[in-house]
């Protein structure tokens, strides 16, 4: 009986936690953003990831809360550590891009959680990985251009540019032009200026 009024209590639980983010989500859609931010913070600190990833939000945007980006880390983490994929991604881009990069251990922490979020399909982590890794200081080629290519094939127009550029220069793949020219010509169709300038020149 104990173990079933626990079990009970852990679904109901989750539930308050559940409705709270869905209130918030509408509170957000219907302009209330305070309303909204305390709707994911009570929900949040029953440690619900998604609601965490909300208030996360909240603060790096400034929604019904002041903005505070290291509050927005914290959240993130903290959804990121529940396998949240888009907070582990945007947890990532906070410590590369407002952390020394001399500090490895945030470094590797970054590029794991962005390979995590890559692999569960976040267009964005998978992009930005394929940068990460041509530009980096002992560029990893291979690793980046498949990182690229996954991005792309979800529709990422820039990361298609940069499989061309790729394939124009010989960057992690065998130099192939012909090849070049059709993910240049699938990046201009989508909107990307700086395919449409590679097809020209």
């Amino acid at each position: 009986l104990e173990e079933a009024a626990f079990q009970l209590q852990q679904i109901f639980r989750i539930d308050i936690s559940i409705a709270l983010n869905i209130l918030g989500i509408e509170s957000m859609r219907a302009g209330h953003y305070s309303i909204a931010y305390t709707c994911f913070k009570l929900a949040a600190d029953r440690g619900y990831s998604k609601a965490q990833f909300n208030v996360g939000l909240c603060y790096e945007h400034g929604r019904g809360t002041e903005k505070d980006l290291e509050k927005a880390a914290f959240y993130y983490y903290r959804a990121a550590s529940s396998c949240h994929p888009m907070a582990q991604y945007r947890y990532a881009r906070y410590l590369l891009c407002h952390r020394p990069e001399n500090e490895w251990d945030r470094r590797h922490q970054a590029v794991t959680f962005l390979e995590q979020a890559a692999m569960a399909g976040i267009t964005e982590a998978q992009a930005y990985l394929g940068v990460f890794y041509m530009r980096g200081l002992q560029p990893k080629e291979k690793r980046g251009l498949k990182y690229l290519l996954l991005a792309a094939k979800n529709g990422d127009a820039q990361s298609r540019y940069h499989v061309g550029i790729c394939y124009e220069k010989g960057l992690g793949v065998q130099q192939d032009l012909a090849e070049a020219m059709r993910h240049y010509r699938q990046s201009a169709a989508a909107g990307n200026r700086k395919s449409r300038e590679r097809l020209r020149v």
